[in-house]
């Protein structure tokens, strides 16, 4: 296992993409420390930023699990593209967290930034805390979203969660902003409590599941049915009732919106038309 602790508080934004079990494995102490870094508009070695430290290594997982302990809000791109093996974050993290990940387990316990997973094809990402906007999106001018892959939030995200989503799970265990699901495909992504406006824009596949108050529904989505669950992944279920809306029909859309007719008293309306 090799250890990461900040040698001071990073002030300017620092990429590390190197900080990957594909990267460190097999590497001697040394030759990690000599990974090169941006910090700001200056490259500097991993060693020089951080304090590293190899512990309990053996032959058959050399480096295969990094532990980082303290703040590294100003460090990005931490997992990105990485295979297998686990990064654990005691602490916040900044921007592009898991991007383009195939596989392997990033556990968070602090916050994140934004377009954590972003592209993400496999593995699984678990978040004690808030994310920023963009959680597992594409960046702007790409239509690659989530396609595999799971990611747990137990606290709140931001804004376009899961667009261009086409396939995998995401769980938010809070809260969610606007735009929850834009474009997606396929997949699923459950919000246990609340979501700002426009959950489901310009869907055409997939399921949106949440358990908490919306303000309105797209007029592109037509109610269809009213179900006592929602099922989330293999072995959970959410427990509704839930109104069921299809859409979204301005795209030819088939996806499915479920919304918590508890929570919701104000669409209470929309039962007429089934």
């Amino acid at each position: 296992m090799i250890e990461l602790v900040p040698n001071r508080e990073f002030r300017l934004p620092i990429t590390a993409e190197c900080i990957s079990p594909n990267v460190f494995e097999e590497k001697t102490l040394p030759e990690i420390e000599a990974l090169k870094v941006w910090e700001g508009n200056k490259q500097k070695t991993l060693g020089g930023i951080f304090k590293i430290a190899e512990s309990g290594a053996d032959n058959q997982q050399k480096n295969n699990t990094i532990t980082i302990h303290g703040d590294v809000t100003e460090v990005r791109g931490i997992g990105s593209y990485m295979k297998n093996g686990e990064i654990v974050i005691h602490g916040n993290v900044g921007l592009y967290l898991g991007v383009e990940m195939h596989g392997g387990k990033i556990t968070v316990y602090g916050n994140t930034g934004g377009w954590a997973g972003s592209m993400m094809k496999n593995g699984t990402i678990e978040i004690h805390g808030n994310v920023g906007d963009y959680l597992a999106s594409p960046y702007r001018g790409s239509t690659k979203g989530m396609r595999g892959g799971r990611i747990v939030v137990h606290g709140n995200a931001g804004n376009e969660a899961g667009a261009y989503m086409k396939h995998g799970v995401i769980k938010i265990l809070g809260s969610a902003g606007q735009f929850l699901g834009l474009r997606m495909r396929e997949g699923t992504i459950y919000v246990k409590n609340g979501c700002e406006d426009r959950a489901g824009a310009c869907m055409s596949g997939g399921k949106i599941v949440i358990g908490g108050a919306v303000e309105s529904i797209l007029p592109s989505f037509t109610i269809d049915s009213i179900k006592k669950k929602a099922k989330v992944e293999e072995g959970e279920d959410a427990e509704g009732p839930f109104y069921v809306f299809l859409g979204d029909l301005a795209e030819n859309g088939n996806g499915k919106l479920y919304v918590s007719k508890t929570s919701n008293p104000h669409l209470g309306s929309y039962e007429k038309f089934i």
